[in-house]
């Protein structure tokens, strides 16, 4: 029995030697070094944070906002369409790059439509005033354009910056130089261009220009399968007091002839009383002929979109409430009932209103 109880006793020392049972050599072994890297799936944690911050970067620098770009149509009027642009604290300086021809706007230009400044002309510089002024300075490639774009470059150039709430005013410069007439025809560039000045400016019938004012109605054109709306500076007489009437009876007047625009208001369609106002919200009642079609109370889409968008460019106005025969049981097509008022869209021309 002693003999056994000796070989255990041996057999034991010789585990603990071996560290199989614990001891400072098995510690060693189990206990990982510090300075060890681990591996997951095949990959080290340090390379799986370098990608995650890669990533991450590349989720910033994609990162893209909705922008409004003046462009010319197939028709020759300045039109809204609104991209998603990357996002970036230079936001005026970017805009003005995507209206040169052939550069980044060209793989975004949808059918019929032709960027406005000349290829290859460079924003050498922007510049806001603290009165809300942004001096744009062109390189000298901004001469090389079509004689007969003249006017549209400058309704673009400023339409595109005024979407800045910041910016009121764009004064013109070339390399450096202010401008006080275009470089091609000489029209003459006001000190200080602002949306006032319109857009596609309407003169058709106007005898004494002195004795009217601007309105901005806004009517349908379409290329292919895309329909979108285009801003028109009409003149109407001084005798016209209320905007707002004035601003439906050019829209049921609807375009000019020859314009390549289209209206879906119906001719015999009429306001039964004058537009109220009230708390930024507009109130217009119809006669049943605002109906798009035999379907009753329907309202059509483009008519709906068209008073919003014309009527929302007054001062003050931020909605627009419409009510048939004094009821307001009305639906667009889509079958939505038209209960609230609608408010302007933030971007034109999307792809959906």
């Amino acid at each position: 029995m002693r003999h056994v109880w000796v070989i255990v006793t041996m057999f034991i020392f010789i585990l603990s030697g071996c560290g199989l049972l614990g001891g400072e050599k098995a510690t060693k072994e189990i206990d990982p070094p510090k300075d060890v890297t681990y591996v997951e799936n095949g990959q080290s944690l340090q390379e799986k944070a370098a990608e995650k911050e890669k990533a991450t970067e590349t989720e910033k620098a994609t990162e893209t906002v909705q922008r409004e770009l003046y462009l010319i149509d197939k028709n020759g009027f300045v039109v809204p369409q609104t991209f998603a642009l990357p996002k970036t604290d230079a936001a005026a300086k970017q805009v003005l790059e995507y209206l040169v021809e052939n550069g980044p706007i060209s793989e975004l230009l949808p059918n019929g439509f032709r960027a406005v400044l000349p290829a290859d002309t460079q924003v050498l510089s922007v510049n806001l005033k603290q009165d809300g002024t942004l001096v744009i300075d062109f390189s000298k490639e901004f001469a090389n354009y079509r004689p007969e774009d003249e006017k549209r470059i400058l309704q673009a150039i400023t339409w595109t910056v005024t979407q800045f709430d910041n910016v009121k005013r764009v004064k013109i410069r070339m390399n450096g130089h202010d401008q006080n007439v275009m470089p091609i025809n000489g029209m003459p560039i006001s000190e200080e261009l602002s949306r006032d000045d319109g857009i596609n400016i309407e003169t058709n019938g106007v005898v004494d220009i002195t004795n009217t004012h601007p309105v901005i109605v806004y009517f349908l054109a379409q290329e292919g399968e895309q329909t979108y709306y285009v801003p028109v500076t009409r003149r109407v007489p001084n005798s016209e007091q209320d905007e707002l009437a004035a601003v439906v009876k050019e829209l049921i007047k609807g375009p000019s002839y020859g314009s390549g625009l289209l209206s879906d208001f119906q001719a015999d369609a009429k306001l039964l009383e004058a537009p109220k106002y009230e708390n930024g919200k507009v109130m217009l009642n119809f006669n049943e002929a605002i109906y798009g079609s035999v379907e009753k109370n329907v309202v059509s889409t483009h008519v709906l979109n068209c008073l919003v968008l014309s009527l929302t460019e007054q001062p003050g106005v931020e909605s627009v409430a419409i009510t048939v025969n004094g009821k307001a049981e009305l639906v667009d097509e889509s079958g939505k009932p038209l209960s609230e008022p609608v408010t302007r869209p933030q971007n034109v021309n999307t792809g959906s209103f």
